[in-house]
């Protein structure tokens, strides 16, 4: 198939269940870039994993420890999720180290080792990271549902957009926590 929009290429990649692959792109530079941004976010989540009963442990308030430990439970689901899209691509499953994932857990724990245990003050800083973390997950993951789209994986795209949509769910919560009454708490500590 060429990498032309004709309804008839668009109509294979639709009516096959056997493959989600249309052959547009597979072996494209823009492919091959899309999988090692691939490796990268799947690396940052599997960081994120270990990082986040840290922060859980660290938080003050029950309502954040919560918080973390569900959203410890979701990038479980996202590593998985990761995994079924290697798998749907025919690709290993394989990380990439995320610079920038890693400079964000370095800073959540600079924010754990600077605040004092058992303040408002540590659990404002604590959103502060995760929402970092949140914010960076959302422009990738946005961003490879696109690219995904563009390249006829609409299998793919919708396991990425479930991904992109649970992102910014836990980024609303952790904004309904810190408002709700974290940050006032700290402003008064």
């Amino acid at each position: 198939m060429a990498t032309t929009k004709t309804g008839g290429a668009k109509t294979a990649a639709k009516t096959s269940s056997v493959s989600i692959k249309t052959g547009k792109m597979e072996d494209s530079e823009f492919h091959e870039f899309f999988v090692d941004e691939l490796k990268d976010i799947y690396w940052a989540e599997k960081h994120l994993v270990k990082a986040l009963p840290k922060m859980k442990k660290a938080a003050t308030s029950p309502e954040l420890a919560a918080a973390f430990e569900k959203h410890t439970e979701e990038t479980n689901t996202h590593i998985a999720t990761l995994e079924q899209v290697f798998t749907l691509l025919e690709e290993k499953p394989q990380a990439k180290k995320c610079d920038a994932m890693a400079g964000l857990l370095e800073e959540a724990t600079g924010i754990i080792e600077d605040t004092d245990s058992g303040t408002m003050i540590r659990d404002a800083g604590l959103i502060l990271a995760a929402q970092k973390v949140e914010h960076y997950e959302i422009a990738t993951y946005g961003t490879l549902v696109v690219f995904a789209q563009n390249m006829g994986h609409t299998d793919v795209a919708e396991l990425l957009q479930f991904t992109l949509d649970n992102e910014k769910a836990t980024d609303v919560a952790l904004t309904e926590i810190a408002v709700s009454f974290i940050n006032e708490q700290a402003a008064a500590e």
